[in-house]
């Protein structure tokens, strides 16, 4: 089955009802798409009432992919909030879980950072983030090329496997080491992670954007053929694995939930767990 979302819920206008208030955003996005990457928790960990709220106001089998603070994946500048290591986790842990109570909980995405390298200490880093994390199914995504070169790639997906770790596939502008190729393996049968940033290679590495590098990143929309191509290695996971899930995140101009309805429409999907305000503003595609 191949599940189509957006990362988050608060930045896709296309989506929203007619004055529907910036408290309905969740609820007019889950009347077009049933899965979603909420991306706050890796800003903050998120209080319980957040959760509680997010989980009340979508349909029953509505699955989010919850990404993994970042003091856990190294990414964090500065001072961490938490006491210790385990009271971060021990945090985290604690804000994810009424999730996966609710039947709601897709997976954990750990998204390791560029500088994240293929060596010993990171793979058991790894190991220890898993081990803390063990109740939930997680999610690799790695933006080192070194775990995809072509003598360490089949280790990188082995170690995986033995792990019982989901493998996050990227399609993402090929831009040297702090990028890495589209590789349509899954490395478990009912679970595969596609996350697409879209192709901008002037904006994924030029650090001359200064704060708007964020805004410029991600700024992508792809055409009929990208999409075709894209879909060829969605449909090849498909066909080995229960669930796909595909998540667009090139919005920085707003492109992601037009790619996102294109690409439904391009597989002929429809969804019977979508909540019942949905308004179709996507009508004729491309």
């Amino acid at each position: 089955m191949i599940n189509i979302g957006l990362t988050g819920w608060g930045d896709h206008p296309d989506v929203y009802s007619p004055g529907s208030k910036k408290t309905e955003r969740l609820i007019d996005y889950s009347s077009h798409f049933p899965i979603v990457e909420l991306d706050s928790s890796f800003y903050a960990v998120q209080p319980e009432r957040n959760i509680t709220k997010w989980i009340n106001e979508t349909p029953d089998g509505f699955q989010f992919i919850v990404k993994a603070y970042q003091g856990m994946t190294g990414h964090q500048r500065g001072e961490n909030p938490f006491e210790s290591v385990d009271a971060m986790f021990e945090a985290y842990i604690k804000s994810v879980r009424p999730m996966k109570e609710a039947g709601k909980l897709a997976m954990v995405l750990l998204q390791f950072p560029p500088w994240f390298d293929c060596k010993k200490e990171h793979v058991d880093q790894i190991r220890g983030i898993s081990e803390k994390l063990k109740e939930f199914d997680l999610a690799i995504e790695f933006r080192h090329q070194s775990w995809y070169s072509p003598e360490l790639r089949e280790k990188t997906l082995e170690f995986l496997r033995e792990n019982n770790l989901i493998h996050s596939v990227c399609d993402e502008p090929q831009a040297g080491d702090g990028s890495i190729p589209l590789v349509p393996i899954s490395t478990r049968t009912d679970k595969v992670l596609v996350r697409l940033h879209g192709r901008n290679v002037h904006g994924w590495t030029s650090p001359g954007h200064g704060q708007k590098w964020r805004e410029v990143r991600y700024l992508y929309d792809y055409n009929k053929e990208e999409l075709k191509e894209i879909n060829e290695a969605v449909n090849s996971l498909n066909s080995t694995t229960d669930q796909v899930y595909v998540i667009f995140n090139n919005n920085s101009g707003g492109h992601a939930a037009g790619n996102a309805k294109a690409f439904k429409e391009l597989n002929g999907l429809e969804y019977n767990n979508l909540a019942p305000k949905q308004m179709d503003l996507f009508e004729g595609g491309f």
